[in-house]
Formats: C-alpha cells, sequence, structure tokens
C-alpha cells in the first residue's frame, strides 16, 4: 500500500504597536484549527484603522471551512467583500470624505494546497528548500512603478510615496481579491506580515529568520529586530510551517 502524505500546519504570531503610532491598527488571526491566517493592516486616521482591521479579523473567524480549496477561498473571499461593503457604507456616515479601510492578506491550508489572498501591501513568503519567494504582489503606487520599469525594487521603500497603496478594503465601493494557489511541500515556511516589517527587515533577512528550525522563536525575534530598529509603523507576523504526517 502506497503512503499517502498530509499535513499539520502549525503557525506562531506575534504584533506590536512599534515606537511612533499610538495604536495597534494591525490585527491577525490564527486558526490553525481550520486551516486560516489572516493579517490585517488598519489605515485612514482617526482612530478608523483599527476598526477596519478589526472587522476583517472578526467576520473571517467566523468563516464556515469548506474541505474543498476552491469553495473555503470562496467563502473568504465573499467575507472580505462583504467587510468592504459594511466599511464603504460606515465611512459615508460620517460624512466627511474619510476612508475606513485596511489591506489585508489571508492564507487557507486544505487537501495538500495553500491558498494565498489579498489586497494592498501586507506581504506573503514562502521558504522552500533554502529558497524564499514573495507570493503576493503590492498592490501600491512604488510597485506600479517598479513593474513599469520607472523604479528599481531597492529605491521603493525610500520612494516619497512608499506607503500609498492603490487597493484596500473599504478604500473603494468594490473591491477585488488577488488569489495564488499552489501545492504544500514538507517543511515550508510561510510568513504574514503587515509592511511594519519590510520597512525595517529585507527580504533576504526574512529569508534568514524563516529557516530557524525553533517555529515559535521567529516571530517574537521579527517584532525584535523591527523594534531596535526604529520601528515607525505597528508591526504583525504570523509563521506557518507545514509537517508531514505520513500515514499507510
Amino acid at each position: 500500500m502506497s503512503e499517502q502524505k498530509t499535513y499539520s500546519l502549525i503557525s506562531a504570531g506575534a504584533t506590536d504597536v512599534g515606537h511612533v503610532r499610538q495604536i495597534n491598527e494591525d490585527a491577525f488571526l490564527e486558526r490553525s484549527d481550520i486551516g486560516l491566517w489572516v493579517v490585517a493592516d488598519g489605515m485612514g486616521g482617526h482612530h478608523a484603522g483599527d476598526v477596519a482591521s478589526g472587522n476583517i479579523i472578526d467576520v473571517l473567524d467566523e468563516t464556515n471551512p469548506s474541505d474543498r480549496l476552491a469553495e473555503y477561498v470562496n467563502e473568504v473571499e465573499d467575507r472580505i467583500i462583504s467587510v468592504n461593503d459594511q466599511l464603504v457604507q460606515l465611512a459615508k456616515q460620517h460624512n466627511d470624505n474619510r476612508t475606513i479601510g485596511s489591506t489585508v492578506v489571508a492564507m487557507i491550508a486544505r487537501d495538500g494546497h495553500y491558498a494565498v489572498l489579498w489586497a494592498g501591501d501586507s506581504r506573503a513568503y514562502r521558504c522552500r528548500n533554502n529558497q524564499c519567494v514573495q507570493l503576493t504582489r503590492d498592490h501600491s503606487q512604488v510597485e506600479e512603478m517598479v513593474q513599469r520599469g520607472l523604479l528599481r525594487p531597492e529605491e521603493a521603500e525610500e520612494h516619497p510615496a512608499s506607503n500609498v497603496i492603490t487597493r484596500a478594503v473599504g478604500a473603494a465601493d468594490k473591491i477585488y481579491v488577488d488569489v495564488e494557489i499552489d501545492e504544500i511541500h514538507p517543511n515550508d515556511t510561510f510568513l504574514l506580515c503587515s509592511d511594519g516589517l519590510n520597512k525595517h527587515v529585507s527580504d533576504a533577512e526574512i529569508a534568514q529568520f524563516l529557516q530557524n528550525p525553533n517555529l515559535q522563536e521567529i516571530p517574537e525575534r521579527l517584532v525584535e529586530t523591527t523594534l531596535q530598529r526604529g520601528a515607525i509603523d505597528n508591526i504583525t507576523v504570523i509563521v506557518i510551517r507545514a509537517y508531514t504526517n505520513v500515514s499507510n
């Protein structure tokens, strides 16, 4: 009888307000029991960012998980769209033209595959066989400039428009969520993070941190390093690792 591989995905997360902001407008969700992890980075000021990110987490925490990945992705996407509608209506009630919005990056694991969904500049990375790649592409003004060849990637973080995002939950009447799907491999390590991390920690450094065999240490060390370097924004990270279960 052939061996069939399944995976247990274990996670650890951490968040910190940083050294500049008064309120932590980030929020995150770890639901290893249903194969769902989410980071949301609130925006908009006037204490509205934490409302937006909190709404995303609350609604996704009530997700009804499907055994089929495609159906699960649709469920999460529908819930993100519903939060978008809520936030747009909430902003209109204030009549001051402000946006009550948040980025979101989510990961779903089902049946040996993962899906990453995102809107905004919160990121997902995957490390596999010592090779780390960014799975998401920032919905930001500087990323569009990089794609057009107007800006080099290393110039993006220092550009005056580095904080300008082009897509977020609550920012427009309609929200479009990007999705990336692939197979899970043994010992794959994933990172979901708000942009407070990559403002201070490079992709190469992130790759090194994710090699740590002690999963629980990684989020705290990433946050600690960010704080040591000034932490001009809130920081949130979730690290997820796939461990192999083999059954005959």
